[in-house]
């Protein structure tokens, strides 16, 4: 992995501005401000750089539940997901490594080969930014329900038959999601700089303005929240590309000093209440 500092996470997707913004989801539960925990912690693979975590988040039971009650972002298209408006790519490095996965999909596992394959899978948006194809009302990389070779994403649905994590095949956003990496860099005193690599959820904030008026999002849906496992275990390869393997492994203890109450508990608002 190249150091963290020079990766780049998945642009936010534009939404049109509606008023005034849709009312949330009823299975949406919290808000967007509540108390957290967040913990800083130098990366212990580079002395310039600092992470900023929020455990309230990575040790949420959050799942993706994807064609399992998932009522998507835009109403009338659950079986979208999050998959609806299709995926900007990070950069051109980004969109040149997922080229050379879509290389090797086939009509057996991939709906839409024929239609990729002849008159392309990428598109330009109105601000000249490069992203996935729209095709029959979302990303064209979606297989719908029905298809016999699963329903989901055809990326997704390779890296799995050729034994390889999701992160490898698809594009930055889509596999980042819903964890959200951020850059500031930070001032000290002493005239000293160092990057501070933020990394928490992507609630409906990150999807840009637009994002007050997505039908359902799944971070703050009580539904989402029902896993067994709390993300930072769940999501453990993408968080690894995300941080580099010190900085996981130091998260990972520090998320199990939450769980033990050695630090301050900030649960979650959309997760269940504790059993008696």
């Amino acid at each position: 992995m190249s150091k963290t500092k020079k990766a780049k996470p998945g642009k936010a997707v534009k939404l049109p501005k509606t008023t005034p913004p849709l009312p949330p989801a009823q299975d949406e539960k919290g808000g967007l401000d509540f108390a957290r925990a967040w913990v800083e912690f130098p990366d212990p693979a580079d002395d310039e750089q600092v992470f900023r975590c929020d455990l309230t988040w990575l040790t949420s039971r959050w799942s993706c539940i994807f064609g399992s009650g998932c009522q998507g972002i835009q109403a009338g298209r659950a079986d979208d997901g999050c998959c609806t408006l299709g995926a900007h790519f990070s950069d051109e490095d980004d969109e040149k490594r997922v080229a050379g996965h879509v290389a090797r999909l086939t009509p057996d596992v991939w709906q839409f080969h024929d239609v990729g394959t002849e008159s392309g899978w990428t598109q330009t948006d109105e601000d000249g930014e490069r992203q996935t194809r729209r095709w029959d009302g979302s990303c064209i990389f979606q297989n719908r329900p029905g298809f016999a070779g699963g329903a989901g994403c055809s990326l997704h649905i390779l890296a799995l038959k050729e034994g390889k994590e999701p992160l490898e095949t698809k594009p930055d956003v889509c596999w980042q999601l819903p964890v959200r990496r951020t850059y500031d860099w930070i001032d000290r005193p002493d005239d000293t700089r160092v990057l501070q690599i933020s990394i928490g959820e992507y609630d409906r904030r990150g999807w840009g303005p637009g994002g007050h008026d997505l039908h359902w999002w799944c971070t703050s849906a009580t539904s989402a929240h029902g896993a067994g496992d709390p993300v930072y275990v769940t999501y453990r390869p993408e968080l690894t590309e995300l941080m580099g393997k010190p900085a996981y492994d130091r998260l990972v203890e520090l998320c199990e000093e939450r769980l033990s109450s050695l630090l301050p508990m900030a649960p979650h608002p959309a997760d269940p209440a504790p059993s008696a």
